[in-house]
């Protein structure tokens, strides 16, 4: 999930898979123990997160290989937004609307929201990824493109079997450590999963009072205000320009109306005191959304305005 910053940067040197890495792998994976025993992680939780562990090929090639982000928004959105998904996420949102009421209710976040997270990060919990994690952290902590990030999430990683919640061989999750459905990278989960249905375990890869609960959680803690919209789709006038958008470029509904600004439908916005920003993901010309402070929150749990818009619509959808 939060590694996809990371994952678009410009590659860096990444150090090729050889029979002669594998002494430096071991005296890596050495010092790893020694730092997770330091904060607290048992040999007999390293014993058994390191058993067999090597490096991967797999996720060397991939972490190598990140293509460039190229897409429009038109083209995103027809990728992700597809009338199949939609359809599903409906299905699931009435499937587990009882479950998400109570959920967010103690996390105050707006279930439809967390349903579309649900559905954009893992297909609402079909595709969680089949890498064991501590291997793919340990291959890029390792040599990958950005080492020390990874260490410390291989660090986290250790320190969460540590806790008891999930078994080495259950921890599974994308090539780059993304875990369960949410998608959390360790550090994530340390700070956000919880143990929604209270049988003891944070379990974000199973159970989905936890994953819906900590994603709610991530979303509360990040500053999410009960009862907001995150956006809406408006047009805007043939002579608005891009110096005028933006996402910090707020102002007022009343002063956007001033300028040309109307609902999708082309009417008046209901209230002119409410302070918003214009992004146009695909430039002039194509579609313009207003956007309040909850889609920033959003951002948080992925810093792409694409992604923000098309968690928002799916929320929409799903309501």
């Amino acid at each position: 999930m939060l590694t996809r910053r990371l994952l678009l940067a410009a590659p860096l040197a990444a150090l090729p898979l050889t029979a002669a890495a594998e002494p430096r792998f071991g005296a890596f994976i050495a010092s790893v123990r020694a730092e997770a025993a330091r904060a607290g992680v048992s040999e007999a939780v390293l014993d058994e997160a390191f058993e067999g562990v090597q490096p991967s090929a797999k996720v060397l090639e991939l972490d190598k290989h990140q293509p460039e982000f190229t897409m429009t928004w038109a083209q995103y959105k027809a990728h992700v937004l597809s009338q199949t998904r939609f359809e599903e996420g409906r299905a699931v949102y009435a499937r587990e609307a009882s479950l998400l009421g109570r959920i967010t209710a103690t996390y105050p976040a707006d279930p439809h929201i967390v349903t579309a997270i649900w559905g954009l990060e893992s297909a609402f919990g079909a595709h969680t990824g089949n890498f064991r994690v501590v291997e793919a952290l340990a291959t890029l902590g390792f040599g990958g493109r950005h080492p020390s990030y990874f260490r410390g999430e291989l660090v986290n990683a250790l320190r969460i079997l540590q806790s008891g919640d999930i078994r080495t061989h259950a921890m599974l999750g994308s090539w780059a450590g993304a875990m369960g459905q949410p998608q959390f990278m360790p550090s994530s989960y340390l700070h956000y999963a919880v143990d929604a249905d209270g049988d003891g375990k944070r379990d974000i890869w199973t159970n989905r009072a936890d994953v819906f609960g900590s994603v709610a959680n991530y979303l509360a803690k990040s500053g999410w205000r009960q009862g907001e919209p995150w956006g809406q789709q408006v047009q805007v006038p043939q002579n608005f320009t891009a110096g005028l958008g933006g996402r910090d470029a707020t102002k007022s509904l009343g002063e956007w109306q001033q300028l040309g600004v109307r609902r999708a439908d082309g009417r008046p916005f209901s209230r002119a005191d409410v302070r918003g920003a214009i992004v146009m993901p695909d430039g002039v010309g194509g579609e313009a959304f207003m956007i309040y402070p909850n889609f920033k929150v959003i951002r948080r749990y992925n810093a792409s305005d694409y992604y923000a818009l098309a968690v928002g619509l799916l929320g929409n959808a799903v309501a």
